[in-house]
């Protein structure tokens, strides 16, 4: 749904509501970055209509109940609430005696959405994008550092080309990419609450002729309009931090797909690497610690 389509559709259907669901129609239109907080029960309370009001209310507009009706607000407003609204949108949403289980499903349900509704023809673009890259650039800052770095600790090892930008300060970031040319592509990653500094910095690159690859929640995000391909990701608000699970996945498939384009590169890679992980010990290899505890012991 476009932005402010939710809205429009409210106006649009108040001549034939009720007094008591014009009432609510007008709360919302005004406030609905209120809403996005509120019970069906507490939405009612402050307009003066019934609960089963306001869910007749929602299921009048198409949706199967309150709560969708709601995650449909919170999609339009979610790049603007503060972090005390989103840990009230996710307060009556999460079951506090089942916190693992309540998350666990987000995550599945958030995958199983992107699954269904990624672009596969923008996939593999991106991939021959990448492939044929003089410089490859990733950008994630703030809560997307992590995933940025995940991907750019794989990138490196499979290629030569590889920078990445995770700094917060928005100098530093120009001062990386300011060489930034039509050889190159840049990976930018940005999920509510989006950064400018990642905006800005794609402005930047597409005005110098590179590819961008965008990783995000909504083909309505900001960045989507500057990349060449966008790769959507859904993403959830739980409590006050974002649940990029659905994005790790889409980033997951990005290096497996690239593995499997260089494999003989990759493999010659990879067996240098094993060589010095082996004489600096960068890993603890457990295999030499249960032969020397447990090869005289029978089980």
């Amino acid at each position: 749904m476009k932005q402010y389509e939710l809205i429009q559709r409210i106006k649009f259907s108040q001549p034939r509501m009720s007094k008591g669901q014009r009432l609510i129609a007008n709360y919302i239109i005004n406030h609905y970055e209120k809403v996005v907080y509120l019970t069906a029960a507490k939405l009612g309370q402050i307009v003066g209509v019934s609960e089963s009001t306001v869910v007749r209310f929602a299921t009048e507009l198409g949706y199967d109940g309150y709560p969708k009706f709601q995650a449909a607000l919170v999609e339009l407003v979610k790049s603007k609430l503060t972090a005390i609204q989103r840990i009230e949108v996710t307060r009556n949403r999460i079951d506090r005696n089942h916190v693992l289980k309540s998350v666990l499903q987000i995550d599945e349900e958030k995958i199983k959405n992107t699954c269904a509704n990624i672009d596969e023809e923008s996939f593999n673009l991106s991939i021959e994008t990448i492939l044929a890259a003089k410089t490859i650039y990733i950008l994630g800052v703030r809560s997307c550092a992590g995933i940025a770095a995940f991907l750019y600790f794989y990138l490196n090892i499979m290629f030569e080309n590889v920078k990445l930008i995770n700094t917060n300060s928005i100098s530093e970031i120009f001062e990386t990419i300011h060489r930034i040319n039509k050889d190159d592509v840049i990976i930018g990653i940005s999920f509510p609450r989006y950064s400018k500094r990642v905006y800005k910095s794609l402005e930047f690159a597409k005005l110098n002729n590179a590819k961008i690859i965008g990783i995000t929640d909504s083909k309505r995000a900001p960045i989507s309009e500057l990349a060449n391909y966008c790769l959507v990701a859904k993403s959830e608000m739980v409590s006050f931090v974002d649940s990029l699970v659905a994005p790790l996945s889409i980033i997951n498939a990005i290096i497996v797909a690239l593995s499997l384009q260089i494999e003989d590169s990759l493999e010659k890679s990879l067996e240098s690497l094993e060589k010095v992980w082996i004489e600096y010990e960068v890993y603890d290899d457990t295999r030499d610690f249960f032969r020397e505890n447990y090869d005289n012991t029978i089980f």
